[in-house]
This record gives C-alpha cells, sequence and structure tokens, in this order.
C-alpha cells in the first residue's frame, strides 16, 4: 500500500510538473499585440509647455506620457479600485477571479469582473471585449506574458495610454487635456476620482454628456478612496462637491503654422521642443486677431517675434485665424513672398555708409532722375531738393536710395541679402535698381532675420525654432550698423503710440498689397505684415498707418519697457555735415562728372515726370539757374520768348504728355517730361 502511495504521489507530482512546464511554455508561446503605441505628435514650448498635438492615425488623442508624470493620488485610486494586488500578482489574480466567481453565484449575476488592470491592457491591446469566456481565457494568457516580458511600471504605462474616456479619447493625459484644460501632473481628488471611474464604461459616463452617471461613478471612487486611506473623509467631501466639468475643452493650438512646419520637416519625430514662448505666443496671437478686427473679411496679418542676439524666435504668427475663410487663414503669412516696399532701404543705407559713398549728414539730392530708361518717382510725387541722408531715410525718399544703389550696384545688394541669410526672389533673375524700393520677392522671417543683423551690429545670426544656431557672416560693419539704428530710432512713433527710441521703418509695396513695420531694441525684434493672402490690393493701406501700430503694440505685449540701444562705436564720426571730409559732404553719383553744372538752367517746375492740372487752358512754369533771358518751349514750339522773370504761364494745349524745355542767354538747356490732365 505504501508502495501505491508513494508511487501515485510521485505521478501526480511528474503531472503537476509536466503540466507547470507545459503552462509555462504555453505562456511563454503567446503572440503578443504590438507593445510600441503610436502617440500623438506634439509640439512643445521652451518651458516644455504643450502648443500644439496632432491625434493619431486613427483620429485618437493618445498622448505620451509617464507614470511620473501622473498625480500621485491618481494612481493610488486607481490601483485600490481597480486592483489592490497589481503589484504582487503575476498577471492574474486568482483572489479576484474566486471572489467574482463567489458573488456571481450568489447573486445570479456579474457583480465585480475579477479582472487585473494587466488583463484590461490586455484587452485594450487587442481591442478584444470583455463578456465571453475565451475572451477572458485569452486576456489572461496575455496578461501572463506581459508579465514575464514587462515591468510593473511599463504595464501601468500602457493603461495610461490605453484606457479610454469616451469619444476619441485615450489615456490619462488627453483625458486631463480634454475635460479639465491641465496636464495630469497635478489633479484634484475630485479629478482624479473621475479619470479613475470613467474607463469601466467610457461612452455612458462621459461627463459631457452623462455628467449625473459620471458624478455618481466618481462618488463610488471616492467612497473607496476614503475606505483604503488614500483620502481622508474631509478631502472626500470636499471633492463630492466638486462640479462635473460639462463640456470637452480644445486642445491647446498655439503657433499652429509653425507646427505644421516643423511636423512636415521632421515626420519622424514625435516631440518637437521649440523656442517659442507659449504665453507671449498667445498674446501676439490674440493681437493678430485685434489688427484685422473691423477691417473687412479679406486682411490678414502675420507678426514674428524673435530675441536677436540668440536667433531664437519667441512667437511667429502665421494668420489672425488657423481656417480656411476669406482670409485665407491656413495660409502661413511668414513665408509667403511678398514685396518688402521701402524696408530694404536701411540696408542699403548701411552698405552705402560701409563704402564711404555717404554718412548720416551727407547732403543728397532728392530730384528726378532717369537711369537707363528707369525714371523712379517719391510715394507722394514731391521732390525736396537737397536733403541730408538722414532726412532721406527717415522720409522714406526713393531717388537718393536710388542714386546709392545705383552707386553701389543691385549686385551687392542682393549679396549683402545672400550673407544675412535671405534668399530673395528677382523677378526675371536679373537684379536692377527697382530692387531698392521693394522689386524683389522676399518673406516675413527673411525681413525679420535682416532687421535682426543690423540690431546685431551687423553680423548675421539665423533665425531659429529648434537647436542651437551659429554666428553667421557680417553683412556691415558695427558703426554703420549703428548708424541705421540711430536714424530708425529718430523716427516718430505712429500717432497713439507710446514714445520711445524703438528702431524701426515701414513699408508700402507698388499697389498697396503689402503693408510692413519692422523694429528692434537692444535685445528683441519684430517684424508685421499685412495685406490679402492672394495678393489683391488692400486700397488705401500704408505700412505707416496699418502696420506700425500693430508693430508697437507687439513691442508693448512683450515687455513693459524698451530696452536701451547700445551706444556708438568708438570709431563713428559723430559730427556735422560742414566738418565731414569734403567728399562726403556731398554725394555724387557715379555719372555726376557727365552732369549739368550747378548753375545750369533746370526746370524747377513741375518736375520731370509730374503730373500737371491745367488752370484755365494754362500751365505755371519755373526756372532753376540758369542766366536770364529765358526762352521756354512746348514738344519744340517757343511759347514764351526773353523772359527775364523765372516764372511764367504757358498754354500749352490739351491734356497729354509734354515735354517743356528752358534754354538760357549762354544758350545752356534743360527740360522735363509732365503729364497734362
Amino acid at each position: 500500500m505504501r508502495g501505491r502511495l508513494a508511487f501515485a504521489a510521485a505521478a501526480g507530482l511528474w503531472l503537476a510538473a509536466v503540466g507547470f512546464d507545459e503552462a509555462r511554455q504555453w505562456v511563454a508561446d503567446t503572440v503578443l499585440p504590438p507593445l510600441v503605441l503610436e502617440t500623438s505628435v506634439e509640439v512643445l514650448a521652451r518651458d516644455g509647455s504643450l502648443l500644439r498635438a496632432y491625434t493619431v492615425a486613427d483620429g485618437r488623442w493618445r498622448m505620451a506620457v509617464a507614470p511620473g508624470a501622473v498625480d500621485a493620488a491618481y494612481l493610488s485610486m486607481l490601483v485600490g479600485f481597480e486592483d489592490k494586488r497589481f503589484y504582487r500578482h503575476r498577471g492574474v489574480d486568482p483572489l479576484a477571479l474566486a471572489r467574482a466567481l463567489v458573488q456571481a453565484a450568489l447573486n445570479g449575476r456579474v457583480v465585480s469582473g475579477g479582472s487585473t488592470l494587466t488583463m484590461q491592457v490586455a484587452r485594450l491591446l487587442e481591442e478584444s471585449g470583455t463578456g465571453r469566456v475565451a475572451g477572458k481565457l485569452r486576456q489572461m494568457r496575455v496578461a501572463l506574458a506581459l508579465e514575464r516580458r514587462l515591468t510593473k511600471d511599463e504595464i501601468l504605462s500602457l493603461y495610461l495610454h490605453l484606457a479610454p474616456f469616451g469619444g476619441n479619447l485615450e489615456g490619462v493625459r488627453a483625458a486631463s487635456l480634454a475635460y479639465f484644460g491641465k496636464e495630469p501632473r497635478r489633479l484634484t481628488p475630485a479629478e482624479a476620482a473621475l479619470l479613475v471611474a470613467i474607463p469601466q464604461s467610457p461612452e455612458a459616463r462621459r461627463p459631457d454628456r452623462a455628467p449625473e452617471r459620471a458624478e455618481a461613478a466618481r462618488a463610488r471612487v471616492l467612497a473607496r478612496a476614503a475606505g483604503d486611506g488614500v483620502l481622508d473623509a474631509d478631502q472626500a467631501q470636499a471633492a463630492l462637491r466638486e462640479a462635473i466639468p460639462l463640456a470637452r475643452k480644445d486642445f491647446p493650438a498655439l503657433a499652429p503654422h509653425l507646427a505644421d512646419r516643423v511636423r512636415r520637416d521632421a515626420p519622424g519625430v514625435g516631440r518637437h521642443v521649440l523656442t517659442l514662448d507659449a504665453a507671449l505666443q498667445g498674446r501676439i496671437e490674440g493681437l493678430a486677431v485685434e489688427a484685422v478686427a473691423g477691417q473687412g473679411d479679406r486682411l490678414q496679418v502675420a507678426i514674428v517675434v524673435a530675441d536677436h542676439r540668440s536667433g531664437e524666435v519667441l512667437a511667429s504668427v502665421g494668420s489672425a485665424a488657423y481656417q480656411a475663410d476669406a482670409r485665407q487663414g491656413f495660409v502661413d503669412m511668414t513665408q509667403a513672398l511678398r514685396s518688402p516696399g521701402s524696408t530694404l532701404k536701411p540696408l542699403i543705407y548701411g552698405l552705402a555708409f560701409d563704402e564711404g559713398l555717404a554718412h548720416p549728414e551727407t547732403m543728397i539730392d532728392d530730384r528726378p532722375a532717369v537711369y537707363a530708361g528707369y525714371a523712379p518717382q517719391n510715394f507722394d510725387r514731391i521732390f525736396r531738393g537737397e536733403v541730408r541722408v538722414r532726412e532721406a531715410l527717415q522720409l522714406s525718399l526713393n531717388l537718393p536710395v536710388v542714386a546709392l544703389t545705383d552707386a553701389l550696384g543691385p549686385a551687392k545688394l542682393l549679396a549683402a541679402l545672400r550673407r544675412t541669410g535671405v534668399e530673395a526672389v528677382v523677378p526675371g533673375g536679373q537684379p536692377g535698381l527697382a530692387v531698392a524700393l521693394g522689386g524683389v520677392g522676399v518673406t516675413l522671417e527673411d525681413m525679420v532675420q535682416l532687421y535682426a543683423t543690423m540690431a546685431r551690429g551687423g553680423v548675421a545670426r539665423p533665425l531659429r525654432v529648434t537647436g542651437e544656431s551659429e554666428e553667421g557672416q557680417r553683412v556691415m560693419s558695427a558703426v554703420a550698423a549703428w548708424q541705421v539704428g540711430d536714424i530708425l530710432s529718430g523716427l516718430a512713433p505712429p500717432p497713439g503710440a507710446s514714445a520711445n527710441r524703438l528702431a524701426y521703418k515701414t513699408g508700402t509695396s507698388y499697389g498697396h498689397r503689402d503693408a510692413w513695420a519692422l523694429g528692434y531694441d537692444g535685445r528683441h525684434v519684430i517684424g508685421v505684415w499685412m495685406g490679402r493672402a492672394d495678393g489683391t490690393p488692400v486700397p488705401g493701406a500704408f505700412g505707416g498707418e496699418l502696420a506700425a501700430p500693430v508693430l508697437f503694440q507687439a513691442f508693448n505685449r512683450l515687455k513693459p519697457a524698451l530696452m536701451a540701444q547700445p551706444p556708438a562705436p568708438p570709431a563713428t564720426l559723430l559730427i556735422s555735415n560742414a566738418e565731414l571730409p569734403q567728399p562726403l559732404q556731398r554725394f555724387r553719383s557715379r555719372g555726376a562728372a557727365f552732369q549739368a553744372a550747378a548753375d545750369a538752367p533746370a526746370v524747377a517746375f513741375p518736375p520731370d515726370g509730374a503730373e500737371v492740372e491745367l488752370l484755365d487752358g494754362a500751365m505755371l512754369v519755373r526756372v532753376r539757374g540758369g542766366v536770364a533771358p529765358f526762352t521756354w518751349l512746348a514738344d519744340g514750339v517757343p511759347l514764351a520768348v526773353a523772359l527775364r522773370g523765372r516764372e511764367t504761364v504757358l498754354a500749352v494745349g490739351g491734356p497729354g504728355f509734354v515735354t517743356l524745355s528752358v534754354i538760357d542767354a549762354e544758350g545752356r538747356s534743360a527740360r522735363a517730361l509732365v503729364r497734362v490732365r
């Protein structure tokens, strides 16, 4: 008998061992679903706060989160409510299963499921049901396999990513952002309890659709937490009184254009950390909305704010609203090629200072001139004669800057832009003098980089939104850069703006298609563009009236006071015109040797290229210089002969183009082509 018992015991042990080995092999042979989850691509600000996130491929929000980034009270409530023995069992809890079976037998229905958190993760990974025996067995097998291959924290992390919270929300972080508008790092007891309760029946307990059920489920979690000592009685009672969120909040969507761009440029990256300041980005986006309010439904705005010392972009607004509306808000206008109008003029003056062509106190002509058939005009069609270079830039006169560009050569201007990092697009590919007045395509980001270069003493440093950047090439000398800044800081602020020493320049492109304002102080640079995304004209739009006020408001939202510009470099000539070296006292173009003598006659009025309205069929004319008497001709026909005075009235006939000529006593002549209306 003893021998039989020993044999039976040995056989039983052998069978148990075989069964155990078979079970282990059965678990080991389990084919697990993919454990690497796709999570939402995130774009973060410099401080780590969320700027924008994107749904995963199937349209669900599933945000990356680690257990350490979730409120500890939530984790305690979760384990206490769902799986108290989570850290002790191997994936399946026999005690919980036995309890569930006994409760079901006594009550005639399922009272508790007996599923562990690991089993729930198995179900969520395979997106399988919960009610069928075969499904339960599969979940148990996968749970056992998961426990063999993963740590408890890794399993908990999977749950934190996959737990359903209603609609297209997956994971505790997505739910916390959607229901509470905050990260799950700091949750109130009421918020934590609600997030524990929802996944048990996510659609039936959605607080935005079934607040009563959500509140009742939350109360059960709070009661369990109080019973387990996770909360004290007072905390639990206070949590019961906290309101349930009745609607989902929008996910952060700051800097949408820039976020789209960095995501497109690095498609395999799941987490992008930008140089943007989230709070400032929000304030500048609010300013953009205000800037176009009441301005019609097509006017658009773009704004870029940067730290010119480091090259970091602090805010980037591509449009007033990221949507497909009449403003075409989906177009990133910080990247659109537009004509810069007069905003290239400071660069031209800086290059001219470096070349020794001019000084801020140099006198320069603002008179009509023709360059191989190109006859530029001032914006207001008024010519001011001889002015200081400082005044020419501050008044944004066209004739002086074209004369300087002619002396420099348009190719040198484009080369300087390239050294700045600006890839300007020239119509036809061949630069002409028109580039000085905006005949070139640039972006707002390009222009901010150009002004950042001048603000940094003439040394370029590429703007950046990620990573590090190195100092670039020198574009102009520190002296020339300071002189340009000193001139621009002498401009009066727009009406209603606070008086300060902001160095800024405005510009308006041909046909009123683009209004610009760019400015800088000792630390920051801001660029503003306004216009229509489709490039159609905006009647009456001027950079000084439309964009400049927005520029000054942007600086107000950036900081309470401007930072002073650096002092003048030691080599700077801070002297009057009379004290300048003789060649710098008056600018002379390359063709000055072939120009008429200073006392030669010239048509003072009307100037060449002007439009003149007849009064009673006659036109007032005036001659400057020359020796009397004078003879006046219109289209070669003498109309006044041997006049001693310098003014007279000519009967020139009907409307059209007329060539006026004046001849003095020494036979010297001058002419002007005018249009008669």
